[in-house]
């Protein structure tokens, strides 16, 4: 036994106690394959799950190496069972294989026949496969290999799939090398997606995920299709192409709800693609246009169903999903895995921070007390109102105006999920408001305006969440959000965290109404800044306003 700051339990569940010494080099190591699940003051629950042992296995952690950090840090003995259930976890994934045959097409192989035959047996794998050729090898009918991926994952089998990529139409793409040069991080998780086939590549907001995708499109050399959240972060992937590659603006074209043009490079938005006629999604056609020979996700954790279902049948050509986090409030986790591919790469946010690449931050929890009356209202509240009742109270409304006020001088975003909340914010600071209906072209003018600094605070819904390059922002004031959304605290905080030109730190205040659901939906949302070795601290809303008042 060992004073190490870890408690393993037979349960899978990993306790780490925060005010050891040796907790923080322990909560990086055990990151790539141990899920946070609460993030109180003093002790965090981490589990582990099929799932984050077969990422870790695809982005080359083997079992013993899983062991070894367990053993090394563990304050008792680790249960022996344990580590025999990690181990054939583990080994399960590249059991099974999907590979390419001479003569038969698309095949599932296993060096296991009693692995092969176990899955064959399923009644919903049964019919996706064809012929027998040997007691390992058994043909996938075609257009399958979606499909098949998918439901050997759920049946704890996954598939190393080895059955290659088409190569595309060619196109000329490299990296510019002039005034810049890639980052060591962004060059290697561009390598490992390449090397993997497919996968998701995770990095903080700010760090660089477009720089990746386009060192993606320069191994690719092939016509590529991008997909956005929307039209705003469409452009910015243009701008940056056109920046920091070869490509000309006449090979890159923009699909969405104002443009529809076709071309070597297409950037359209995943609103575009998910669009129904008559119950049909019009546009999906998009993705047999071109003979596409890399397909890029931007923000994959936001994938739509419709577009999931379509990137089961294009399996032969290579995809790279692009994210923050592979978090996903519905538990889809898996369809990501099977469909665009496991994790290739991942580098823990405060790493990237010692490099200087992104702002360190300060994250500030602001509770709130509610005043009598604002608590006789939640209390008599019917329950599916009480969050949008305690996230928009006036009291609430007063501390955002106190916090933005007194950083005047810095480059505010306040950001919220409610409208008519965000509308009284943005007329009591006397500042703009972005929000669903504004259009493209005035959210550009007054992003830009932001970004000059001749706007120094601007109100935000969630249409600025994901894929707004806005440097400068040093402060974000977050006064109601998506329920307990981990990855929209993922997103929110990145919006910050570009590195400053001075050096300064970002600072994110979370305003929480004490004693709500509010509270509750909080600490799972900073369950993320957990995880990614951030310390949050609580602050009373009468030190803001007393501050405000002096």
């Amino acid at each position: 036994m060992t004073d190490g700051p870890l408690i393993v339990q037979s349960d899978k569940t990993l306790l780490l106690d925060i005010d050891h010494p040796l907790s923080d080099e322990c909560r990086k190591s055990i990151a790539p394959f141990a899920e946070l699940e609460k993030s109180p003051e003093h002790i965090h629950t981490y589990r582990l799950t099929p799932l984050g042992l077969w990422n870790a296995r695809a982005a080359g952690h083997d079992a013993e190496q899983v062991i070894d950090v367990l053993l090394k840090y563990s304050r008792f003995a680790v249960p022996h069972a344990l580590l025999v259930d990690i181990a054939e976890t583990m080994s399960r994934y590249g059991r099974l294989r999907l590979e390419a045959h001479p003569v038969h097409g698309l095949t599932l192989v296993s060096h296991d026949p009693a692995v092969l035959k176990e899955v064959t047996r399923g009644k919903k794998i049964a019919p996706m496969l064809g012929l027998q050729i040997d007691d390992e090898t058994i043909v996938v009918h075609p257009g399958q290999r979606g499909f098949l991926k998918q439901a050997l994952l759920k049946l704890g089998w996954p598939a190393e799939d080895f059955a290659g990529y088409v190569d595309g139409e060619h196109h000329e793409i490299a990296l510019r090398e002039d005034g810049w040069s890639i980052r060591k991080y962004q060059s290697m998780a561009a390598e490992g997606f390449w090397h993997g086939g497919s996968g998701v590549v995770v990095l903080p907001c700010g760090a660089g995920k477009t720089i990746v995708g386009a060192a993606a499109m320069a191994h690719a050399k092939a016509t590529t299709l991008i997909l956005v959240t929307n039209t705003v972060a469409a452009r910015q992937w243009r701008d940056e192409l056109l920046r920091r590659t070869t490509l000309h603006e006449d090979e890159i074209g923009e699909y969405s709800g104002a443009k529809k043009e076709i071309r070597p490079v297409t950037i359209a938005t995943y609103q575009v693609m998910t669009m129904r006629r008559k119950g049909v999604y019009t546009h999906l056609d998009l993705f047999d246009a071109i003979d596409w020979g890399l397909i890029i996700y931007d923000e994959v954790h936001l994938l739509p169903a419709p577009i999931f279902r379509f990137t089961a049948d294009i399996q032969s050509r290579r995809r790279l999903g692009l994210t923050a986090t592979l978090v996903r409030e519905d538990g889809m986790e898996g369809e990501v895995f099977s469909l665009i591919g496991p994790k290739r790469f991942d580098v823990p946010w405060r790493e990237i921070e010692s490099q200087g690449y992104i702002a360190p931050a300060d994250c500030v929890e602001v509770r709130i007390t509610l005043t009598e009356e604002e608590r006789l209202n939640y209390a008599t509240a019917e329950q599916e109102d009480r969050y949008r009742f305690c996230s928009t109270t006036r009291t609430k409304l007063k501390v955002a105006v106190a916090l933005a006020r007194q950083h005047a001088d810095d480059q505010v975003l306040v950001i919220g999920q409610y409208i008519d909340q965000l509308d009284a914010l943005s007329e009591e600071l006397g500042v703009p408001l972005i929000k669903g209906d504004t259009p493209v072209k005035e959210r550009e003018r007054l992003y830009n305006l932001y970004r000059s600094g001749e706007i120094k605070c601007l109100v935000v819904s969630k249409v600025a969440n994901f894929s707004v390059d806005l440097p400068d922002a040093t402060i974000a004031i977050q006064v109601s959000g998506t329920f307990g959304s981990r990855q929209e605290e993922a997103q929110r905080l990145g919006r910050i965290l570009r590195p400053k030109a001075d050096g300064r730190t970002a600072r994110f205040y979370s305003l929480v109404a004490r004693d709500t659901i509010d509270q509750d939906f909080a600490q799972n949302r900073q369950r993320f800044l957990a995880e990614q070795g951030y310390a949050y601290r609580i602050i009373d809303a009468d030190e803001v306003l007393s501050k405000d008042s002096d």
